[in-house]
């Protein structure tokens, strides 16, 4: 009976909560008088009409992404008695409903810890607002959660390998779930999976689709979003005569003017050192657990996130599809983290939509929530590596790991929880 009801308590929060993000995002209740959805209505309906003839729209630079999100973008053809828009927003749902479901079987647990997944899952998408929905973002996070659950399991490496390729065929990021796999045949069983259905998807692609690589050159001209990190210095600049610009650059809104170019060179270094920051603890890493992978992914994520060009709302999808899933594991170490990553999730969504004006013409009260969302993901960052090094790249004594192997415990290897 009580674990009939602890299902049935997160089942009935969560469709609650999706109820009221239908009712927003078909703008029966509104929170903003920004509309979120014209992504959808406008953007991905007009991608839509060029790909159904067959090729990509090569010739917009809006269109940034791996050739595998034009299943995305054509999905509500598979809902053809429903508008364009309409058929988007209950494919969204679907996949939510899917996401919450997997992260719920995988949770459980006779003392209930493992439902902490899903209730991050429940929080964040809720805390995100409408836009959770106006973008095909929570659809590639299901696909990645999917990935990470079966990493988890560690019965067939194969799917979660396949399915880490198919992600980053639909978005990138991805890739980047495979970083923690326990080296040998597991690591080669998953990373071949990923390889190959990379290649498969794209060669398919490339032969089919003309145009399914072009995205590639649409991002050396970009600038610095106003959103991210390093807009927080031309957002403080302008208030002391920086003579810049804010304007819709690549489908995003953008700082161009003065040294916008040596800040975005400052966040791509950024990031190639936060990949080289991975790759050490790659090197270094020497306990290896059932909840390594999910906390590598998480911290990758979040590093790749917090020094891109681009923080766009929807990017805090990501992070919280990641944070569920470690928190369906109670070896996971990234519980702080994935505290503040639902935290700075809801300032999100009071920064967009609802002050994007503020934060567009720099007011007080738009830098104030950059600062906040922003340093919370900085400090998530931050956490989740030192956690991640601490846990898992700190060698096990020697007369420890031998004291072990004679104590003959029979308690499994994913279930330890790491002392440190």
């Amino acid at each position: 009976m009580a674990g009939t009801a602890g299902r049935l308590i997160p089942i009935g929060v969560w469709a609650a909560t999706r109820v009221f993000l239908l009712l927003l995002v078909f703008k029966v209740l509104s929170i903003s008088p920004l509309d979120v959805t014209t992504d959808v209505s406008s953007i991905y309906h007009g991608w839509y009409q060029v790909l159904t003839t067959g090729s990509f729209p090569s010739s917009d630079v809006t269109w940034q992404y791996p050739p595998a999100a034009a299943l995305a973008i054509l999905s509500p053809a598979l809902l053809p008695f429903l508008s364009y828009t309409t058929a988007f927003f209950w494919l969204c749902f679907a996949a939510d409903a899917v996401t919450f479901a997997l992260l719920l079987r995988a949770g459980r647990r006779e003392d209930g810890s493992g439902a902490q997944g899903a209730w991050v899952w429940i929080a964040g998408v809720a805390l995100l607002g409408p836009t959770a929905y106006a973008r095909y973002d929570l659809m590639v996070t299901g696909v990645a959660v999917a990935s990470m659950l079966s990493l988890a399991r560690a019965r067939r490496p194969q799917v979660a390998g396949f399915l880490a390729g198919l992600g980053a065929m639909l978005k990138v990021w991805p890739l980047l779930l495979l970083l923690g796999t326990a080296p040998g045949r597991v690591t080669r069983r998953v990373w071949g999976a990923a390889v190959a259905s990379i290649a498969a998807i794209a060669l398919g692609f490339w032969i089919f689709m003309p145009g399914a690589f072009a995205f590639l050159g649409f991002q050396s001209s970009r600038g610095t979003e106003v959103e991210s990190l390093g807009s927080l210095v031309f957002h403080i600049a302008r208030h002391h005569g920086w003579q810049g610009q804010v304007l819709l650059n690549y489908g995003s809104v953008e700082f161009l003017g003065p040294y916008v170019d040596l800040v975005s060179s400052i966040a791509l270094g950024l990031t190639g050192a936060a990949f080289g920051w991975l790759l050490l603890w790659r090197l270094m890493a020497r306990t290896f657990t059932v909840a390594t992978p999910l906390d590598a992914a998480f911290t990758a994520v979040l590093l790749f996130v917090i020094t891109s060009r681009v923080i766009s709302p929807q990017y805090t999808v990501w992070l919280v599809g990641m944070a569920a899933a470690c928190m369906t594991l109670r070896a996971s170490v990234m519980a702080v983290p994935a505290v503040l990553v639902l935290i700075a999730t809801g300032i999100t969504m009071y920064e967009f939509p609802v002050h994007f004006a503020d934060v567009v013409n720099s007011t007080d009260l738009g830098i104030t929530l950059l600062v906040v969302r922003n340093g919370l993901l900085v400090a998530a960052a931050l956490i989740a590596c030192r956690r991640l090094w601490v846990a898992y790249a700190r060698a096990v004594p020697a007369q420890e790991e031998t004291a072990e192997e004679e104590s003959g415990s029979s308690e499994p290897e994913s279930e330890r929880l790491l002392t440190w």
